[in-house]
């Protein structure tokens, strides 16, 4: 019969099956670093519960760093746009609850909703495009960020090689596809018929993020025709949320800004 002593490994066995076990159960990180963390516990004396919490906290922490660097490359999100750097005391009348609840809760991209952003130019509409969908990542989120025209021209060039259904299909791979700045579409045929199809490939299945200058009553100035414009917005709102921002333009403000405060220093060197 065999003691118990004989069946409890070496202190080198132990070690050599727990890493052989955290690579089997894909524990990389942990399974790299569990060592040097051993050794600081022994040092400080740490309990077993936080020895295993810092093992824990270190994987999660190199698994998001691990997912979120690539999908933000992919993204091509403008940079340092938050939600929490957004100037909301120059937009009084904007919803913070609502574009935390779209922020946090991604529930709305596996419906495929939409959220259409409108303003003049200079209000934060790219701002809070850009700071939505970085927090919609950082939720697992696939994210796509594009100029509305230089989208519409790519599909434009995949149409005319007869490519333009698997240009869109390559595009259900996102979550969100974000079209900034739509109003600036030039009304061309070639241009708002891709456009169209977009919208209309997308509806009910994957979410667009819309930013635009103009409300859907100058929309007849982006789609070639009326019955064309009836149709996009048709589809867009069936399923979105729709925040208008009134405020003055932020870049106006700070020019102004600028041009103040260098009015003061020459006025203080004269």
């Amino acid at each position: 019969m065999t003691s118990c002593s004989a069946m409890t490994p070496t202190p080198t066995t132990a070690k050599e099956t727990l890493s052989a076990l955290l690579k089997h159960l894909k524990l990389s990180h942990m399974n790299h670093h569990w060592q040097a963390l051993e050794r600081q516990a022994l040092e400080q004396s740490w309990s077993h519960a936080q020895f295993l919490l810092a093992l824990c906290e270190h994987e999660a922490s190199q698994r998001y760093h691990s997912r979120i660097q690539p999908a933000l490359k992919e993204a091509k999100l403008p940079p340092a746009k938050a939600i929490s750097n957004f100037d909301f005391s120059r937009c009084p009348n904007l919803n913070q609850a609502t574009l935390a609840q779209l922020s946090q809760d991604p529930a709305w991209l596996s419906r495929g909703e939409n959220l259409l952003l409108f303003g003049p130019s200079g209000v934060g509409k790219t701002h809070l495009a850009a700071a939505i969908s970085r927090a919609l990542i950082d939720l697992g989120a696939r994210v796509k960020f594009c100029s509305a025209t230089a989208l519409v021209q790519q599909l434009q060039a995949a149409k005319a090689d007869l490519k333009l259904l698997p240009a869109l299909l390559k595009l259900d791979k996102y979550d969100l596809l974000v079209l900034d700045d739509i109003s600036y579409v030039k009304k061309s045929e070639a241009e708002t018929s891709v456009l169209f199809e977009l919208i209309a490939h997308r509806y009910e299945l994957r979410s667009l993020l819309i930013t635009a200058n103009h409300a859907f009553s100058a929309w007849d100035d982006i789609f070639a025709d009326t019955t064309m414009t009836v149709a996009a917005v048709d589809r867009l709102v069936h399923h979105a949320v729709i925040i208008e921002i009134q405020a003055d333009s932020f870049r106006q403000h700070r020019a102004k800004q600028r041009s103040q405060k260098q009015t003061d220093k020459t006025g203080q060197v004269n």
